[in-house]
């Protein structure tokens, strides 16, 4: 097999671990903090988990005794979409495990959570891990999307972990994955089953963090990645001098890769989903917002720019939102009459028909393609597919029309070209950064030592992060403590609460100081690659987001 040189060179290169992680594995305790609770819905999530709520927060220190592991066989999942450094995770908990005890198995369940069900496995040896360290992507066993939820597949899932003597579990995902790792841990606590599991904390969309999960792994990468290339066209932008990029950016729940990428670069314009909400704009309010950035550089000679655009905004927007969720019942409700009519024109009067006037007003105020776009095949929830609507396509559309009557009026003496990008799979299986190489790692070894000490339940925590890796810190909490109850589908259920962006937190407090003078200014900087030789200063650095909510 071929190999680039730098991808030799990360096969290589050995992560850092926290400094109560570097001491002998033989020579660790796990210790026991305080009790822990959910911030609400307390009772109910304590009656839902008997065995797993107010668990204590868990470190671990040395002891001067020896401390004897036992073989055991550990199966892990990958869960959910790729986020850089999953490969990491695996090695961490795979070294860890096989430092404890040479005789203990990993085996890795094929494509995500259907593979623990269909009982696809694959057991890892030396020469497997060794090709996978350091690297991008989830293909070392693949990842899905399959739910754990069910008694049924929860019994499915004891049944072959005991087939394969499986007496401890880790699955590697994002707040559904880890809400799921509780219940199972739950269910299979109840059952006396004699498995302990464990979750480890992933999404590039950062809306996985709380007081003891600073950051999701993937998060660092993936922002440094989509950076290096808003640099780029910035640089492209600063050169031509007549380019407006419009630049969507994944996060579908939560604007924290919009946040960071903007702290990042410095754009004109970022756009963040939860003020959009929180003041109540409405379309024509963020249409607004972008064109007065554009008029004021047009009218002094500026006709270009970066717009950053968050990838859920559409959902933000009080008009919009009511309306998808309108359309998400409309459509189903009426999806026998919806599906048998074959042109445009009959979906568009049909659709238009059922809709009340305040929504049908906002509907027909949409570009046409952004229209067929809300239309288009719902997702297996009955959902319109957010990631599939040209959001920022539909912002130049309005933008540009816009533009066009003030210059009739004399109010706008500049000119409008625009192209349109949207970063996601970009930076979903980059190379991780030297930081969630480290970070992930140090997850892995973590994880096992939480399963070593019978933590089931927990996620795996590593905290201090802005500080160099030997003063991390390393242990675990309960999962539970994360949850709360939402609606899902018409029933009320304990999940992990996504942690949006802190309107009154220091990442989107300095933004929203600096932001009417990015505006005006091209005040671009240029991140460049993610570097992984050199300097401490220039390889090992954290998220901008991570230095001002810690002030370091």
């Amino acid at each position: 097999m071929e190999y680039s040189p730098l991808q030799k060179a990360r096969y290589e290169y050995q992560p850092k671990l926290p400094g109560i992680l570097r001491n002998p594995i033989h020579s660790l305790i796990a210790t026991k903090g305080d009790a822990t609770a959910p911030q609400s819905d307390a009772e109910v999530i304590k009656s839902l988990f008997p065995h797993t709520y107010g668990l204590p927060r868990v470190s671990f220190k040395v002891t001067d005794s020896a401390v004897t592991h036992s073989p055991i066989n550990v199966g892990v999942i990958l869960s959910g979409g790729q986020a850089p450094g999953g490969h990491n995770v695996i090695s961490g908990l795979y070294d860890a495990l096989k430092k404890a005890n040479k005789e203990s198995n990993l085996i890795g369940f094929l494509g995500g959570p259907s593979g623990i069900l269909d009982n696809k496995t694959l057991t890892f040896s030396d020469a497997i891990i060794d090709e996978f360290r350091n690297t991008g992507g989830f293909d070392i066993i693949g990842s899905g999307r399959t739910k754990l939820e069910t008694s049924e597949q929860f019994e499915a899932c004891r049944v072959v972990c005991k087939n394969h003597n499986i007496t401890s579990l880790v699955i590697i995902g994002g707040d559904d994955s880890n809400t799921n790792a509780a219940v199972l841990a739950e269910y299979f606590l109840n059952t006396d089953a004699g498995i302990s599991v464990v979750g480890c904390p992933k999404t590039i969309d950062g809306d996985l963090k709380n007081e003891f999960i600073e950051i999701s792994f993937g998060f660092d990468t993936a922002t440094k990645t989509y950076s290096e290339l808003i640099g780029n066209l910035m640089r492209d932008a600063n050169s031509s001098k007549k380019y407006w990029h419009f630049v969507k950016l994944m996060g579908r729940s939560a604007s924290h890769i919009a946040l960071e990428c903007a702290l990042q670069t410095q754009p004109n314009v970022c756009l963040v989903s939860e003020e959009i909400e929180e003041k109540n704009m409405s379309l024509s309010d963020v249409v607004e917002s972008i064109v007065k950035a554009v008029v004021n550089r047009g009218n002094i000679g500026l006709n270009y720019g970066i717009i950053l655009i968050p990838e859920g905004v559409v959902e933000f927007i009080p008009e919009v939102k009511v309306l998808i969720n309108t359309l998400n019942t409309l459509l189903a409700k009426e999806e026998a009459s919806y599906s048998a009519l074959t042109s445009w024109d009959e979906q568009f009067a049909f659709v238009t028909s059922k809709l009340a006037s305040h929504n049908k007003e906002v509907f027909i105020s949409l570009p046409t393609d952004i229209q067929k776009q809300l239309l288009m095949d719902r997702d297996p929830h009955g959902n319109v597919q957010v990631s599939r609507i040209e959001t920022e396509k539909m912002l130049i559309s309005m933008v540009s029309a816009r533009l066009a009557e003030l210059k009739k009026r004399g109010e706008y003496k500049g000119s409008f070209s625009a192209y349109n990008h949207f970063f996601g799979y970009e930076g979903r299986c980059a190379f991780p950064s030297n930081f969630d190489a480290d970070y992930t790692y140090a997850l892995g070894y973590n994880a096992y030592l939480l399963l070593a000490s019978s933590c089931s339940g927990y996620i795996s925590s590593v905290g201090n992060l802005t500080s160099p890796a030997e003063k991390w810190t390393a242990g675990g909490f309960p999962i539970t403590m994360m949850m709360n109850m939402e609606e899902r589908h018409g029933e009320m259920k304990p999940v992990i609460k996504k942690a949006l962006v802190d309107l009154k937190g220091a990442p989107f407090t300095y933004l929203k100081k600096m932001r009417d003078t990015w505006a005006i200014k091209s005040n671009y900087i240029f991140p460049g690659a993610i570097q992984y030789f050199g300097p401490t200063e220039v390889c090992d650095l954290t998220t901008q987001t991570l230095k001002l909510e810690q002030q370091k």
